[in-house]
């Protein structure tokens, strides 16, 4: 069978890793003529860790970031407002590793190309038009060094896994128009600090919902005792739905001034949010943007997957996590079901239900929702949390979202491998 990925994200990488360990040879094509280890921190949650170590990628992302045991919600004054603990700590089979974005994209693409062969991978290569017909996908690429137009090739299964900006998604909604947008802005940016943020391996998230602030380790070199913390101010500047900045404004360099007021008396006896924020190499602004989840995600042999499928607010550290898991599932599908349609069928039924409640769950601040509790119930400083949100409603709201996003620690533990058999 033969099938092809747009896109080499995280996503469309781990979707060959996980067909190759099928049985199939799928190949990556990417617009992009280098890949670089761009953006900055994420978090792979227990879910996705589990299946990045049954593709056997585990003592690779552990010497690459840090294995968190411990998630902080605190007020502006430092409150706590939450606790708990996270991976092994909570009594996971599998880790929660913070890693940088662009490490844990060249991890999964050293893989394929080492398990697949380095022609699996082909950079520069822009898909232009796709037509589903009888025999499969007849795909248009054009190879972005010169702009020539390459021979159309036919091939049995294309995987959308281009990002919110997917071309395989506007081929299908070509008037589905920019992602939507609400005036939030997240500011990012990763810093070298001396010893350790907090416990080491805890992630910090303060606040509320139009103006918090997160913080958490991805690297420590215990030689120089240095930690290269992730930051992130989000802040919602007021602004009704409105389209999106233009996308070759994303991620461009931002101005101190346009986030650092709000933080400036973020000062706790064991964080000083300013000094952390101030003095970054570099700062990165990224509009807080996700898409309506879709009807479909399937036509003929063409099928979505990760944010080309379901771009979600980046709140629950769930975006990357659910492309990868999207791509073990797509995989199991293909090498078990009786022929491409209906495992193509039975992919969708199973994903794109669960990702659009996570979507949705998202626009409503997902478990960060407590912290919006905490400011509504007890907005002075002096106001009597533990009545006015008691424990076991912080308690639900991180078990709920747990549940919708596919992370209980007991189902999770239980739950079948979607590692498939290998394709005959």
């Amino acid at each position: 069978m033969k099938i092809l990925i747009i896109g080499a994200g995280i996503g469309g990488l781990t979707a060959a890793l996980s067909l190759h360990r099928a049985g199939y040879s799928p190949t990556v094509v990417e617009a992009a003529t280098a890949l670089t280890p761009l953006g900055v921190g994420i978090n792979v949650l227990p879910h996705a860790a589990r299946e990045l170590t049954e593709l056997g990628l585990l003592d690779e992302l552990y010497a690459k970031g840090i294995s968190i045991d411990t998630l902080i919600y605190r007020d502006r004054w430092g409150r706590e407002v939450w606790r708990e603990a996270r991976g092994l700590a909570a009594g996971y089979r599998w880790p929660q590793i913070a890693i940088h974005r662009g490490e844990l994209q060249m991890l999964l693409a050293r893989a394929v190309e080492a398990r697949l062969g380095k022609d699996a991978l082909r950079l520069g290569t822009a898909l232009t038009g796709l037509q589903n017909n009888a025999d499969g996908v007849t795909v248009y690429l054009e190879d972005r060094a010169d702009g020539q137009i390459l021979a159309p090739e036919l091939v049995d299964v294309v995987i959308g896994a281009d990002g919110i900006h997917s071309a395989v998604r506007r081929a299908f909604y070509p008037g589905e128009g920019p992602p939507r947008w609400r005036g939030g802005v997240l500011y990012r940016a990763t810093k070298r600090i001396k010893g350790k943020l907090l416990g080491g391996r805890d992630q910090l998230w303060a606040g509320h919902a139009a103006c918090k602030f997160v913080a958490y380790p991805i690297r420590y070199d215990p030689d120089t005792d240095e930690t290269l913390v992730n930051w992130i101010c989000d802040l919602n500047h007021g602004q009704a739905e409105v389209a999106a900045p233009p996308r070759q404004d994303w991620n461009r360099l931002s101005d101190p001034a346009n986030f650092q007021p709000p933080f400036r008396d973020w000062r706790w006896p064991d964080v000083d949010v300013p000094a952390l924020i101030s003095g970054a190499p570099e700062v990165y602004e990224f509009p807080m943007v996700d898409r309506d989840p879709l009807p479909r995600w399937t036509f003929g042999h063409t099928t979505l997957l990760g944010d080309a499928a379901h771009p979600m607010y980046p709140i629950g550290s769930n975006g990357a996590t659910q492309a990868i898991i999207d791509a073990r599932v797509l995989a199991f599908h293909l090498a078990v079901a009786p022929n491409v349609n209906e495992a193509l069928t039975r992919y969708e039924a199973a994903r794109r239900p669960a990702t659009a409640r996570i979507v949705e769950t998202n626009r409503a601040n997902g478990p960060d929702q407590v912290l919006e509790l905490a400011r509504e119930r007890a907005p002075k400083q002096d106001d009597d949390l533990a009545s006015r949100l008691p424990l076991a409603e912080r308690q639900a709201i991180a078990d709920h979202y747990k549940k919708i996003a596919g992370f209980d620690p007991a189902g999770l533990n239980e739950r079948a491998s979607f590692d498939p058999p290998r394709a005959g």
